[in-house]
């Protein structure tokens, strides 16, 4: 192989680490979001024993409110962790006593049906707040959420067949060698 070849290729394969410094920005949200989470835990806090004492209704959607953010947080450390091991480069973390356990078999396909699931468990959180407070959302747009819930279920369905489909075909063309 030529040299210029074999040196764009190697430029090729460095390219990758342009993604590093996205999984930095996505920590950063993530500290963002936990900022969020003390925001509202000081609001459920306060209200629960403040003068002004909630409602069960709204405990209920302070909590589910903390909930979604913790969700969302776990959302964020399988993008970071998960993406930055498939395509970036791989984690030295043999033997580590914290290592997730989902790691070692992580790849683009595991990771696409786990983000998904994730987002349906978002989705999930969502409209159960909605439902709760029901009374001071429209029908439309609470119509429009359960199709977008719907949406969201329809296409991890998709994605985890298409998955077990392409996993099927590589394990048989795997056979056949």
């Amino acid at each position: 192989m030529s040299a210029p070849i074999k040196q764009l290729e190697s430029f090729i394969f460095a390219s990758r680490w342009i993604q590093a410094p996205l999984y930095v920005g996505l920590i950063i949200a993530q500290l963002v979001y936990c900022w969020l989470f003390m925001v509202e835990l000081s609001h459920l806090v306060t209200g629960a024993f403040g003068p002004h004492k909630l409602t069960e209704a709204d405990v209920m959607l302070l909590v589910l409110g903390l909930i979604d953010v913790v969700m969302i947080a776990n959302l964020l450390v399988m993008v970071i962790v998960g993406g930055y091991e498939t395509f970036v480069s791989r984690l030295d973390l043999d033997g580590h006593p914290d290592q997730p356990e989902w790691l070692s078999h992580v790849n683009a396909g595991v990771l696409k049906i786990k983000l998904s699931t994730a987002i349906i468990g978002i989705s999930s959180i969502h409209l159960l707040k909605s439902f709760i407070n029901a009374a001071n959302l429209s029908e439309h747009t609470l119509m429009w959420q359960v199709v977008i819930h719907v949406v969201f279920l329809f296409s991890a369905l998709a994605m985890a067949l298409v998955d077990k489909m392409m996993t099927q075909t590589l394990v048989l063309q795997h056979k056949s060698h």
